[in-house]
């Protein structure tokens, strides 16, 4: 069959065959992924059994919640960062802090505090080094942001979240942090380990057949906003991590790659209150103003919230 054929066929199923009002842009979109994946059943003469198989696979990934990870590991969630970076520059936005994708696993409602926040509980703090992060939200004449928030999330040494992981107490490794009135964050928490696609999940299933790894960089997750600004979704990653620039997520970017300094001096250490060395992260972030020359940086989607 071809092309024309099969398009013929998709708006015949979809629009033709609507029998009370619908929604044009539903319709649309509809159309063109029907036809699309006719398209490429003809195209590569997809079997009815791999069609089922397929089916079946889909089904089960949803019903493992693992979509919004099969998203990442396949580049959809990056394809749209692509997409979103390329509106900013044609609306003459350049220079800020780049993005990077979400994940699926950020929880709304993390307790809030003005300057600094402990993320984590205490739980891992002989297990693992402790990590101060701290900088500046700027605004894009160069200007610190008092009042900004700053979400931050990331998994513990096990490569694993709170809420998600039922063993960890609630909100462990999660704050939201409000600039003070310098524009300046600071936490303290542990530096985060890397993770992997849990292994008989749906998501390595299908990495597995593509010949691919489903393992991530450690890395800490950011939704930073302010009154008047875009919202900036990130996330940096720990330098030095065996899956730096090997992300099966593909999320690593330039720029979000900041230096991690080992903190030794006895006066550092003892104004932190702390008997070993410790690792910081200085990182800031520089946002853009609010523009209807490009599409809104916040995004509608499912999130768990808590």
């Amino acid at each position: 069959m071809n092309h024309q054929d099969i398009d013929t066929l998709a708006r015949n199923w979809v629009v033709d065959a609507a029998d009370r009002p619908a929604n044009p842009r539903v319709q649309q979109v509809v159309v063109r992924l029907l036809a699309d994946l006719c398209k490429a059943i003809e195209d590569l003469d997809i079997t009815p059994t791999e069609f089922w198989h397929g089916v079946s696979y889909m089904a089960a990934a949803g019903a493992a919640n693992e979509l919004g990870l099969l998203a990442a590991g396949l580049g959809l969630e990056r394809f749209l960062d692509i997409r979103a970076d390329e509106a900013e520059q044609k609306a003459g936005l350049e220079g800020g802090t780049p993005r990077t994708i979400e994940g699926p696993l950020y929880v709304a409602g993390a307790p809030e505090s003005v300057g600094f926040a402990r993320l984590d509980d205490g739980s891992e703090a002989d297990k693992g080094e402790v990590l101060f992060m701290q900088g500046t939200v700027f605004d894009q004449d160069g200007k610190p942001l008092p009042g900004a928030k700053v979400e931050v999330w990331h998994a513990n040494l096990l490569g694993n979240y709170s809420f998600f992981d039922q063993t960890q107490s609630h909100f462990n490794l999660r704050r939201t942090i409000v600039t003070d009135a310098n524009g300046r964050y600071q936490f303290r928490s542990i530096l985060p380990s890397g993770y992997g696609c849990p292994p008989d999940g749906t998501t390595q299933q299908l990495l597995d057949l593509l010949g691919r790894h489903g393992q991530r960089p450690a890395h800490i997750h950011f939704f930073v906003s302010a009154e008047g600004h875009r919202k900036l979704t990130t996330q940096i990653n720990i330098d030095g991590d065996e899956y730096l620039w090997d992300d099966f997520a593909f999320a690593s970017r330039e720029g979000l790659v900041p230096p991690v300094v080992r903190i030794d001096d006895p006066k550092q250490l003892d104004a932190k209150q702390l008997s070993k060395p410790f690792a910081s992260i200085d990182f800031d972030f520089h946002m853009y103003r609010a523009t209807e020359a490009a599409p809104s940086a916040e995004v509608d989607r499912p999130r768990a919230a808590a």
